[in-house]
């Protein structure tokens, strides 16, 4: 197929940006500074017009087969909000239980700022539109993938805001959808805990607390087939970025 002899331009008649050095350095910076964050300033808000913003970039994200299959709800009532947070108490004391060895390790770590995060918003999976387009043989999976790109743009869009973004996922789904009163066949999938934040980690909080450590990036690429040791020519010029979280 021919390329196009003039560039193609943007919905509002303009040839797509051309980034430069300096774009590209902010956008590698907000890529690895990104945290999972679990420490939230209480009684801070988010701007309206900052909101929409990191709200918007969401809507930017990429989508198998254009099917945008995420849905969001902004939570707003106190009530809610705490019933919300009980949930995700009941999952962490499960959870801590199934642990076993690692039981009281787990339970002196942080996992969620439900309560003290400025904005609440629940990322949902909606009821299946039967799209076929690029995930005839493996339709969940490329749903849960095309949701997952839009949360991944919510977290780095409010990163550059200099806000935190924490994605907790301790809770029962279905609980989650009772109270939210999710239509059949949808299903909630992150409760996304947004705000200031008194500091970003330097480092995961994992790492911080020596709960995990993430692998080398040497480790994760490989060249033509798996391997045990995945290991490939890419990564030597790359080596050095530690994992994010």
């Amino acid at each position: 197929m021919p390329l196009p002899e003039s560039p193609m331009s943007t919905p509002d008649g303009q040839p797509p940006t051309r980034f430069g050095a300096q774009d590209r350095a902010s956008l590698y910076s907000v890529l690895q500074e990104r945290r999972d964050m679990r420490h939230f300033v209480p009684g801070e808000a988010v701007a309206d017009e900052v909101l929409a913003r990191v709200v918007r970039a969401a809507h930017c994200a990429p989508s198998v087969g254009l099917m945008q299959p995420w849905r969001l709800i902004r939570v707003q009532d106190p009530a809610l909000r705490e019933r919300i947070a009980q949930l995700v108490e009941q999952e962490r004391l499960a959870t801590a239980a199934a642990m076993q060895q690692r039981s009281d390790e787990f339970l002196a770590l942080k996992v969620e700022g439900v309560r003290d995060c400025a904005e609440l918003l629940v990322a949902v999976l909606a009821p299946d539109d039967g799209t076929l387009f690029g995930r005839r043989t493996m339709p969940r999976d490329m749903a849960l993938c095309s949701a997952a790109c839009a949360i991944q743009n919510l977290w780095l869009a409010a990163r550059a805001e200099n806000l935190g973004m924490g994605w907790v996922s301790l809770f029962e789904p279905a609980a989650l959808g009772q109270l939210l009163q999710l239509p059949e066949g949808a299903q909630a999938i992150a409760v996304l805990c947004l705000g200031p934040v008194p500091a970003f980690y330097p480092k995961p909080m994992l790492e911080l607390q020596d709960w995990r450590h993430g692998r080398p990036l040497e480790e994760m690429v490989a060249t033509d087939r798996w391997t045990s040791d995945l290991t490939s020519d890419l990564t030597g010029d790359l080596a050095g970025d530690g994992p994010g979280a």
